[in-house]
């Protein structure tokens, strides 16, 4: 599967072409230098979640702070291999993870990737009100966010869930080995020498290798993998994840490199991995360095309340307001709620995300400015409302090549190959402030080549 498929699905909703896979490594490889952090990419944590730290003894380790949540990954992707690893929580409880065949991005409106999660956890059992365990932290495998497997003993609450065989995990401040074999779509854990868990029938089964931060504080060390046979014949894309192909975070759980008015830091809040706008300052942009050609993924949904009940009018597929024979603008009562997406630092350029009937996506800017031609007019209206409910997550794809904007929204293309005449040819991105509550995640950018 091509990251343009991947991102284009309800789960995941982006539009590119993957690059060719890297070339395969040695059969057998520390995938943690004992350095730094080489050969892993920081999907969407902040500078401190990841780091390298030494044990007393001098053996190095990786140190996960545990906020914000998010994963770590690896560089490439693989397929069958044998993985071995030890962690020590620092805290009790404490929960993090190890995901297999992972995708490069999040799914829509969560901080974790499409793959199987390894769970690291250090926690009481958890039960139903029959007594029934429904989740341990022993080494439970679990699909999470449109993985699929079929877990090797049947979970009491009918989940796709393997619940261990033993209880081997040792406790806070003790080190732990894990050693998963990833083999054929096919998944087994041992926990310190024993077996405990597995699943077979995984999709995909080719992927990256993620670590997770999820609140506390963990340590990784002699990460170790040794890779098997590829599947013959070579497995489709459909049981592959898509391939990285450059997008990087530019929200990694801080407002660094953001800001706004004096009373930016007052009305935008950084929850863990959310950025939640209370709707009453300015708006927000992201100051380092402009952005000519690009595209980016950014999740929103709409947080509590609305600006009121109000008429809106109708806004047919030319991008005018559909109006009765008498002549009056047809209209529609909303709750209204209102923001948008700056591109390259033009308020006129605005993505926008809203409540009106033709649905988030359209360009205001363009679409009411009369002294543009019918054709710029009409392609600035969306071509079909693909907006979730409130409350609900959204994933708009944007991409700007030249002066021609395209927007997919939530898998589907709202805006197509519309012209935008004197737009900007670089500029910054920025959140807008129109008095309604947002909440934004996952906001990833990747350069394009320059449109000549």
């Amino acid at each position: 599967m091509t990251l343009f498929t991947y991102l284009l699905t309800p789960l995941a909703t982006t539009a590119v072409i993957a690059a060719a896979e890297p070339l395969a490594p040695p059969a057998s490889v520390d995938l943690f230098n004992g350095r730094d952090l080489s050969g892993w990419v920081n999907v969407n944590g902040s500078p401190t979640t990841w780091t390298v730290g030494k044990d007393a003894d001098g053996t190095p380790f990786i140190q996960c702070s545990g906020k914000p949540t998010g994963v770590l990954r690896t560089e490439r992707q693989y397929e069958n291999f044998i993985l071995e690893m030890e962690w020590m929580h620092e805290e009790e409880p404490g929960n993090a993870g190890l995901f297999i065949w992972s995708d490069p991005l999040p799914a829509r409106g969560v901080p974790f990737t499409r793959s199987v999660e390894v769970q690291i956890m250090l926690t009481p059992d958890a039960t139903d009100k029959d007594g029934r365990v429904l989740y341990t932290g022993h080494g439970d495998i679990f699909p999470i966010h449109g993985a699929t497997m079929t877990p090797d003993r049947p979970h009491p609450a009918g989940w796709s869930r393997c619940l261990p065989s033993a209880r081997t995990t040792k406790g806070k401040g003790q080190w732990n080995h894990y050693r998963v074999t990833a083999d054929r779509g096919t998944l087994r854990l041992a926990v310190n020498g024993t077996e405990v868990s597995g699943g077979t029938g995984i999709n995909p089964r080719k992927g990256y290798i993620c670590l997770e931060s999820e609140g506390t504080p963990i340590r990784f060390r002699n990460i170790r993998l040794t890779e098997l046979p590829a599947a013959t014949p070579a497995l489709t894309a459909e049981a592959c994840a898509p391939v990285d192909v450059g997008f990087r975070s530019i929200f990694d759980g801080t407002l660094d490199g953001w800001g706004g008015d004096w009373s930016f830091m007052v009305h935008w809040k950084v929850q863990d991995w959310l950025l939640s706008y209370d709707g009453k300052g300015g708006d927000l942009t992201y100051g380092r360095g402009v952005w000519g050609d690009f595209e980016m993924v950014v999740d929103w949904r709409w947080g509590d309340g609305h600006q009121g009940e109000m008429d809106r009018p109708l806004i047919g597929k030319d991008g005018k307001e559909l109006r009765r024979d008498d002549g009056s603008v047809q209209t529609v009562k909303v709750q209204e709620r209102d923001s948008g997406i700056y591109l390259r630092g033009n308020k006129k350029s605005q993505v926008n995300i809203w409540s009106w009937p033709c649905g988030s996506g359209e360009v205001w800017g363009y679409r009411t400015d009369a002294s543009m031609p019918d054709a710029v007019r009409a392609a600035c209206t969306p071509r079909v409302a693909a907006d979730e409910a409130p409350g609900q997550w959204n994933r708009f794809l944007i991409r700007m090549k030249g002066d021609v904007l395209n927007v997919w929204l939530n898998a589907q293309q709202v805006i197509d190959n519309a012209e935008l005449p004197g737009v900007p040819r670089e500029g910054w991105i920025g959140l807008q402030s129109h008095g309604s509550a947002i909440d934004f995640a996952n906001i990833y950018m990747r350069p394009l080549p320059e449109s000549h």
